[in-house]
């Protein structure tokens, strides 16, 4: 017997084979691929091939065992989920959002559950503007990731054409990420873009930064200007031309400037007297510079977020704020 599934508004514009993939997740690959050979998949009553795209009002018939209909994943319960991040800015499409330093983007071997990615899925659901039930395929998802402890700006998208575009414009670098940050010493020359290469170990969690190429090795490029300083630290806005990483903490320490409260890449030695318990680095300022068209989301284009750093109120921050304003 069929089964019948209508194509929604976040389901159109993928390819049959990736909806289903989606949809049906506990059906292994080779019979997916199998179903589609045999015909067991009908698009408006044809024969559709794997790679045809969908769109909104199809209809399509699955000649398949009731068990992948069947087994759901598992759902996680976003009730016990109270969000924890400042809206910066919200619209029908998109959600930015201010991420506090010490909460996961996306789940790891180490946490599933407390994540952004579940705080941005609960908080729509509170409003109603997400419905589990409703969706076939698509779930909210963040266009952007930083570290764990690093807090900032993080973008999310409501509906699948937003992400789709919103990923577009980030591997193409159309928007523009820029970062504050504490260093101890002062970096010399005080504005520059300095570049170099950067490996990761996975077993560690830990990169390697040096001046030339080598296996494994991947080009890094780092833009920094001194905000204001006292001599033995620095307030930084970075600028972001790669996306590696550790790429700032690492870079930065590699140039002889790690970052307060980092004792990864930094000492504990460094770090004793200060009160940081993450490395003072935060996601504070981006751009949807858009120098092509971007579709829905042209509205963007010229548009500057920014968002105060999770170490505004120390000592340390305040004292060069006001450096630098003299």
């Amino acid at each position: 017997m069929a089964r019948e599934l209508i194509v929604n508004r976040n389901d159109a514009g993928q390819r049959l084979d990736k909806f289903m993939e989606k949809t049906f997740r506990t059906m292994p690959r080779p019979l997916l691929y199998k179903y589609l050979r045999r015909k067991c998949v009908r698009l408006n009553g044809t024969h559709p091939s794997p790679d045809v795209l969908l769109r909104e009002g199809d209809v399509l018939r699955f000649f398949i065992r009731d068990e992948f209909f069947e087994a759901e994943p598992a759902i996680l319960d976003y009730s016990r989920i109270r969000p924890n991040f400042g809206v910066v800015y919200e619209d029908s499409h998109l959600l930015v959002v201010n991420k506090p330093a010490g909460l996961l983007c996306q789940p790891d071997a180490s946490e599933a559950f407390n994540t952004l990615t579940a705080h941005v899925t609960a908080y729509l659901m509170e409003k109603g503007v997400y419905d589990p039930s409703r969706e076939h395929s698509f779930a909210p998802a963040l266009c952007n990731r930083i570290d764990k402890n690093t807090s900032g700006l993080v973008i999310a998208a409501k509906d699948a054409a937003t992400l789709r575009v919103m990923n577009e414009k980030i591997r193409a670098r159309e928007i523009d990420k820029f970062y504050l940050c504490l260093v101890f010493g002062l970096p010399v020359p005080p504005c520059c873009v300095q570049e170099a290469w950067l490996k990761k170990d996975g077993e560690t969690n830990r990169v390697t930064v040096r001046s030339v190429p080598g296996n494994g090795f991947r080009a890094i490029k780092t833009g920094y200007r001194v905000l204001a300083t006292d001599g033995q630290i620095s307030l930084l806005e970075v600028e972001l031309f790669t996306g590696r990483t550790h790429q700032i903490r690492a870079h930065m320490a590699y140039l002889g400037h790690p970052l307060l409260g980092d004792t990864k890449y930094g000492t504990s030695v460094q770090n004793r007297g200060f009160p940081f318990r993450y490395q003072a680095l935060a996601a504070c300022r981006l751009r949807f510079a858009f120098p092509t068209p971007a579709e829905h989301l042209d509205y963007l284009r010229g548009m500057e977020l920014t968002a105060a750093p999770f170490f505004a109120d120390w000592e340390i921050y305040r004292e060069l704020r006001e450096r630098e304003k003299k």
